[in-house]
């Protein structure tokens, strides 16, 4: 049988920059072939980062990618990889957008892929799956394709596609069945969410029983605004089979031999299939030849625990917001309490101590123990520490305005935010905010105040798993012989916001043991009034809870971006009206 080495690069493309993504191909592919590779793939749309968005409606954008694709072919070739043939995402057109006024039917955007051999594009597919839910719009931006491109390579016939095709049956899978293939290959854009690997292997392994032929798949890593992409890049066989899969959160070189069946298909014609979509093929005639020795080995990644993978997520989306947009830096507010100490944490991560600034803000409601453990934090991080207090500026605001009870707690929350911006501007900081997700949801937040900085790390984080990140990663600290970076004190003492006297998040809140189950069944699963009752919880505390869901949508909408971890995440997943009277009825 022949048997093809396959290199999946599992690399970390940025939305708009074509030149930056080129090179990244052309590194990588160079790695591919230094290693021995016959056939190289890259993620969906990497040569314009994923998602593109409305960068798609702009004529000239579709054709800059249409050049960076003919360049990246010519470019490779001249690299002496002209042999080697390379798989990239692009955007295509065959029409103008979808939104225009001399739109076509069934022409428009495309979200692409290229097969790259001499300096030549040898095949084009057209995705024919387009999501339309979650945090995916491409109904909106692309028009589906109705071909299928298999390419023998190698004496292997090879066909193409891109992520959503793997998702649902039918289409391009059956396809491959009927057109006969041995290997698809399918490039993927797919963000992460918690426990997403458990749904993509034995999805894989259904679409390799359905197209009859060994699976390919490759997927991006890093953060784009929201989402962030985990890797976790495969080769399934036919018979189900895991022959290798990469580690996530890392660019990575997957490389694995494979033995395939001969291709018994003629090359010519253009074949019609009965679920509408045809058969275009095509032949590469010369490949790298193939490597001497023993075969080479992928290997298969671990799984790891849920907070390990889930602090990863965090880790790199915020690491790459802060790289992509140029940041030199970031700076918080440290309260010495559990949210600010995790986002610290994971700043501290992504970008190194130096370029995390730490600011203890104390009013004459902060207690001794919370500034203690704000600077306890700061010396275990290393990070830049700083102590601003603000009672002075909140005095001299309540000498010249008449204000009492919620009024002055919020004006301590907005002077801070004041503080922060300020550092902000004068030193070019990004400002973090740490609100977690269960206090999103219900509204517990300052406008202005500590919702105050352009990127939140723990946006998508629910308060009780805020504690078993903690927890998790200063037992990870402690079984590498490192410091923990989170003071003891700061997971174990009752929240508060501390904004007047003896102050606890139970005041105003139920136990967050209570409350976070209900968020989750109505925020992630979309569960109504009885249903959550039904479930065993206080209908009371029911009614409560989603009257300040219900009423708090205008503050999320003005919250700071932040990295998705869960399957429904406030603002790209979850979009509702600020204006709306509906009401969970008791």
């Amino acid at each position: 049988m022949p048997t093809l080495r396959l290199a999946l690069c599992q690399v970390d493309p940025t939305v708009g920059d074509l030149a930056g993504n080129a090179d990244l191909v052309r590194a990588w592919s160079h790695r591919a072939a230094d290693a021995g590779a016959q056939l190289a793939l890259f993620p969906e749309l990497v040569l314009t980062g994923y998602p593109v968005e409305d960068l798609v409606f702009r004529r000239s954008f579709v054709a800059a990618s249409r050049a960076a694709l003919e360049r990246l072919a010519a470019d490779l070739a001249a690299d002496g990889l002209g042999e080697l043939p390379v798989l990239v995402g692009y955007l295509d057109a065959d029409g103008p957008p979808q939104v225009s006024s001399d739109a076509e039917p069934g022409r428009g955007a495309r979200n692409a892929a290229a097969l790259l051999h001499h300096g030549q594009v040898v095949a084009r597919y057209f995705k024919h799956h387009l999501p339309n839910y979650g945090v995916f719009d491409e109904d909106r931006y692309f028009v589906s394709g109705d071909t299928l491109n298999v390419v023998r390579i190698g004496g292997v016939d090879v066909a193409l596609t891109i992520c959503e095709d793997l998702w649902q049956a039918g289409g391009p899978f059956a396809a491959a069945r009927q057109a006969g293939v041995g290997l698809v290959l399918n490039i993927n854009g797919s963000p992460y969410e918690l426990n997403k690997d458990d749904i993509r292997l034995p999805l894989v392994r259904r679409r390799a029983a359905e197209a009859g032929a060994t699976i390919a798949y490759v997927n991006m890593i890093g953060g784009q605004d929201e989402l962030v992409y985990d890797g976790d890049s495969m080769i399934v066989g036919a018979d189900g089979t895991l022959l290798a899969r990469a580690p996530r959160f890392v660019e990575h070189l997957l490389l694995h031999d494979v033995e395939l069946p001969p291709a018994r298909q003629p090359v010519g014609g253009d074949e019609k299939l009965a679920d509408g979509m045809r058969v275009v093929r095509a032949e590469i005639d010369d490949i790298p030849p193939a490597p001497a020795g023993e075969p080479t080995v992928g290997g298969i990644s671990a799984p790891v625990a849920d907070e390990a993978e889930v602090w990863q997520a965090l880790v790199l989306g915020l690491r790459d917001y802060v790289n992509k947009n140029r940041f030199p830096s970031v700076v918080l507010g440290l309260s010495g309490g559990i949210d600010s100490a995790v986002a610290a944490a994971i700043a501290v991560d992504a970008l190194g101590p130096d370029r995390v600034v730490g600011v203890s803000m104390p009013s004459q409601h902060s207690s001794e123990h919370s500034r203690a453990d704000a600077g306890d934090l700061a010396k275990r991080t290393a990070l830049d520490y700083r102590i601003q207090p603000i009672q002075p500026m909140v005095d001299t605001f309540l000498a010249n305005m008449s204000l009492s009870g919620v009024a002055v707690e919020n004006l301590q929350a907005r002077v801070r935010g004041v503080l922060l911006m300020a550092l902000s501007n004068q030193e070019g900081h990004l400002v973090l905010t740490t609100g977690n997700k269960s206090e999103l949801a219900v509204g517990y937040s300052t406008l202005y105040g500590d919702s105050v900085g352009g990127y939140n790390p723990v946006k998508d984080v629910w308060k009780t798993r805020i504690w078993r990140l903690a927890t998790w990663r200063n037992a990870d600290a402690e079984r590498r012989g490192e410091t923990p970076p989170i003071p003891e004190n700061s997971i174990s003492k009752p929240p508060s916001a501390e904004l007047s006297p003896g102050q606890l998040d139970s005041d105003t809140l139920p136990d967050y043991d209570v409350l976070d189950p209900i968020l989750i069944g109505y925020v992630d699963g979309d569960r109504g009034r009885e249903g959550l009752i039904e479930s065993g919880h206080d209908p009371a505390v029911v009614d409560k809870v989603l009257r300040m869901v219900d009423t708090a949508e205008y503050k999320r909408r003005q919250s700071a971006p932040g990295t998705k971890i869960s399957m429904k995440a406030f603002g790209r997943d979850r979009r509702l009206p600020i204006t709306n009277r509906w009401r969970e009825h008791g």
